[in-house]
């Protein structure tokens, strides 16, 4: 048993987050994404991880090593250009000689994959893909099932007439290596579109898995932020969430952190701070006055006295300038300068 982690994409959704920091290794919760992941996989018996790469792999393969720091080996399989999520794991074929389980690379979960391989095995299907249940159906590509799991067809999309389910793949899926015979060599292939379709086409057994766990898509700047109150309000949980470094005893007279906030280490908070439902990076420095409201601030930030930053993600080394305001939605890349007074 074997994972392989689809992380080549280049986060053009997360920009500008995205620009300096490949978006697998994006911190959430001050730990880097693709570590959520790796545990994800363990939990299920996997030790031998693939991970797919294509936009700054340099910096993911310093990141992680060989696995070996987290308890799992890693090898790279590498993209000159990308080859959509199926073509990534037909650029991995020499790697791949037994049954995989494939992660897209943008998925946080608590589901129990040892009950989704399992299931699997037990059913002896060629490809089980994880479904989750959602609100509106209309905007998203639905999976039809049978009554006893077996995926029917695909719909992209439906109008309200069409919509006969609320399933929609949640990038998670279990293959046999014998998938790999229905997919070309060398060019951008989907799963989504050519091989699940293509399965159904020669009836081969393709099963589902509908969870009932926390499951989101972290790819864009309002659901990189949703996570993050999630992990907060306890609706998801990890061991690879660090519990806060703040010393209470030791905090500056008239600041206020409340007890739900995440604060790295090295944070200086000055006194008369506010900070409320948010997640603070190391090494960060908050003056005097300061108020931080449901926001990420990465690491080495700046925020001068009587900033307010609400609602808000901030990347790495910026600088607020004194009494300004980033509102609701705001993000901020790299290095970003907010000139004293500003409002955004």
């Amino acid at each position: 048993m074997k994972g392989l982690i689809l992380a080549g994409g280049k986060g053009t959704r997360l920009r500008p987050l995205t620009i300096n920091t490949p978006k697998p290794v994006v911190p959430v919760a001050n730990s880097p994404f693709l570590l959520y992941q790796i545990d994800l996989m363990r939990s299920g018996g996997i030790e031998e991880i693939i991970l797919s790469l294509s936009y700054q792999p340099r910096k993911i393969e310093d990141l992680l090593k060989d696995g070996s720091d987290y308890g799992v080996w890693i090898r790279y399989a590498v993209e000159g250009t990308p080859l959509g999520t199926g073509g990534a794991f037909k650029n991995a074929e020499e790697q791949i000689d037994s049954t995989t389980v494939v992660f897209n690379g943008d998925v946080l979960t608590s589901i129990d994959l040892s009950a989704v391989i399992a299931r699997h095995r037990e059913k002896g299907a060629v490809a089980t893909l994880v479904l989750t249940p959602v609100e509106n159906p209309s905007a998203y590509g639905l999976v039809e099932t049978s009554a006893d799991g077996w995926v029917q067809r695909f719909v992209e999309k439906p109008g309200p007439d069409e919509i006969t389910c609320n399933t929609i793949n949640a990038g998670i899926y279990v293959l046999e290596p014998s998938v790999l015979n229905y997919m070309p060599k060398r060019e951008p292939y989907s799963f989504e579109r050519g091989l699940f379709p293509t399965l159904l086409e020669h009836k081969e057994p393709v099963l589902s898995f509908v969870m009932d766990s926390y499951w989101i898509d972290i790819g864009t700047p309002r659901k990189y932020l949703e996570v993050h109150q999630d992990i907060l309000a306890k609706k998801f949980a990890s061991p690879r969430v660090s519990p806060s470094a703040l010393d209470r005893a030791a905090l500056a007279a008239g600041a206020m952190v409340d007890e739900k906030s995440i604060i790295d280490q090295d944070v200086t908070i000055r006194n008369g701070v506010r900070i409320e439902n948010s997640v603070i990076g190391r090494n960060c420095k908050i003056d005097e006055g300061a108020q931080i409201i449901d926001s990420v601030v990465w690491s080495g930030n700046t925020i001068d006295a009587d900033a307010r930053v609400t609602g808000s993600i901030v990347g790495k080394g910026c600088y607020i300038g004194r009494s300004a305001t980033l509102r609701d939605g705001v993000v901020l890349g790299d290095k970003t300068v907010v000139t004293d007074y500003s409002q955004l």
